[in-house]
C-alpha cells in the first residue's frame, strides 16, 4: 500500500482495488530523456526473444504460433519480429504502459476466448492461447524502432481491456496506456526485424525459458536503427549585429 496512490478506504470494490493507481514516481522510466531506450510495459514475469522462431523453440510449445495469428491482418512489418512477453499474475499492478515514444496508429480489437496465460497453458498441446484469447492490438509508430504492436490479452476471468489512450495520441514511454479488470493476463509486443536489441540478461534467461521479475519502467532494449546526424551551422564566423 506504500506505493499505492490513494488509501484502502477509497476503494468501494475489490475491482477498484484490482485497478489501483501508484503514486507518482512510483516506477522511475529508465533512460526518459533517450527515446531510442525501450521499458518495460507491465510488472510482471517477462520472456523475450529476438525472433518468433526463437520463442517457439524456448517456450510457446503448443500449437504453431505465428505473429499473423496473434496480430491478424496488420502482421506483415512484424514478419520475423522480436517477441516480447509480459506476464501479469492477480497479485500484480494491472496498469500497462507504453514501452516506447511514439504515436498510436489504430486499435483492433480481436474476439477470442479467456483461457489462463499460465506457462502451462501456454505449452499446451491443445489450443494456443495467444492466439485464441480474446485480445485488442494497438500500433504504435515511433521515430527509433519504426513500428511497434502493442497486444493487450485476455485470461480467466479477464473480459475487460481497457485502454485510456486513443488512436492519434502521441505517447511517451512510460506512460500509462490502460489496465486490465480482475485475474492474471498477459501484454505481447512484438518489433520490427532487427528493430532492437533486448538486454542480453533478458534474452539469456528466457533461452532457459526462465521468466525474469521485472516492474514498468525498467530498461527492456535499445534502438539498433542509426539516427542521421544533424548538421549544425558553424558559428566561428558569424558577426552579431546590434
Amino acid at each position: 500500500m506504500a506505493e499505492v496512490k490513494h488509501p484502502l478506504e477509497h476503494f468501494k470494490t475489490f475491482n477498484e482495488f484490482f485497478i489501483r493507481e501508484l503514486k507518482p514516481g512510483a516506477r522511475p522510466i529508465a533512460s526518459m530523456e533517450r527515446d531510442d531506450v525501450a521499458t518495460c510495459a507491465a510488472d510482471c514475469r517477462l520472456m523475450a526473444f529476438k525472433s518468433v522462431e526463437d520463442s517457439q523453440r524456448f517456450w510457446i510449445k503448443g500449437r504453431k504460433f505465428s505473429v499473423q495469428g496473434l496480430l491478424g491482418t496488420y502482421s506483415s512489418a512484424f514478419a520475423d519480429g522480436t517477441l516480447v512477453i509480459f506476464r501479469l499474475a492477480p497479485q500484480d499492478y494491472h496498469r500497462f504502459h507504453s514501452p516506447v515514444s511514439g504515436t498510436i496508429e489504430k486499435f483492433v480489437e480481436i474476439p477470442g476466448c479467456l483461457y489462463t496465460v499460465n506457462p502451462i497453458a501456454v505449452n499446451s498441446k491443445y489450443c494456443n492461447v495467444f492466439t485464441e484469447n480474446k485480445r485488442e492490438v494497438s500500433i504504435i509508430s515511433t521515430a527509433h524502432f519504426g513500428k511497434v504492436a502493442f497486444v493487450a490479452i485476455g485470461a480467466t476471468m479477464v473480459g475487460s481491456i481497457t485502454f485510456s489512450k486513443k488512436a492519434g495520441d502521441h505517447v511517451k514511454k512510460g506512460d500509462e496506456l490502460g489496465y486490465f479488470s480482475f485475474g492474471g493476463s498477459t501484454v505481447i509486443c512484438v518489433f520490427e526485424k532487427d528493430a532492437i536489441e533486448i538486454d542480453e540478461d533478458l534474452l539469456a534467461n528466457s533461452a532457459r525459458s526462465l521468466e525474469t521479475l521485472v516492474t514498468v519502467g525498467m530498461q527492456l532494449g535499445v534502438a539498433t536503427k542509426k539516427q542521421d546526424k544533424v548538421n549544425f551551422p558553424n558559428f566561428d564566423n558569424w558577426v552579431l549585429e546590434e
